[in-house]
């Protein structure tokens, strides 16, 4: 007998007829994703986990309406882009922070806590849909037509602001720029 890993399809049609496990290992498998996703476009670790819980839980209220189970994981970003999006509406008040790139270390070279504290910072200062879209492509991998279904505009829109956002970062970022050279 072959084992093959369950696939994301398979969990789904079985959670779709109540098998709660089914549900759990998907959650499982995509969790970390999500967190981290969702992590980088709040900004606090604790309403990233909260917000996570509420997107696999409206996740599994709504699955019953996902019409095609190969689209899973743009159907999840989605509702994680809608609820991250919704709290950030709600915070917005509280104003927002831009971190600043930090100093470099030894020799010039930043030290890989220096270097994503200034990435950090440098994805700070694009707006939110650059940012987003730099999240969904680089940290996640999502296509082009799946990050235009998970954000809801044309596939041009999303590598306009992917493209903008890259080379805001490349600018931002460059070795001079980080070694506090003018």
């Amino acid at each position: 007998m072959i084992f093959r890993e369950i696939e994301d399809g398979d969990l789904i049609a079985r959670a779709r007829r109540g098998d709660v496990e089914a549900y759990n290992l998907l959650v499982s498998r995509w969790q970390k994703r999500v967190f981290n996703y969702l992590l980088r476009l709040i900004g606090h670790r604790e309403d990233a986990m909260d917000v996570s819980q509420e997107v696999f839980l409206k996740a599994y209220q709504n699955l019953p309406k996902l019409d095609d189970a190969a689209k899973f994981s743009s159907w999840l970003f989605r509702i994680a882009h809608n609820e991250a999006f919704s709290l950030l509406r709600r915070r917005r008040p509280e104003g927002d922070f831009l971190a600043e790139p930090r100093s470099a270390g030894v020799e010039g070279r930043l030290l890989p806590l220096e270097l994503s504290l200034a990435v950090e910072g440098a994805l700070a200062r694009l707006t939110s849909d650059q940012r987003e879209a730099v999240l969904l492509k680089v940290y996640q991998g999502f296509k082009f037509d799946e990050m235009a279904e998970i954000l809801e505009c044309p596939v041009s829109t999303v590598k306009s602001r992917l493209y903008t956002a890259l080379e805001l970062l490349k600018t931002t970022l460059s070795p001079a720029l980080l070694r506090g050279e003018s």
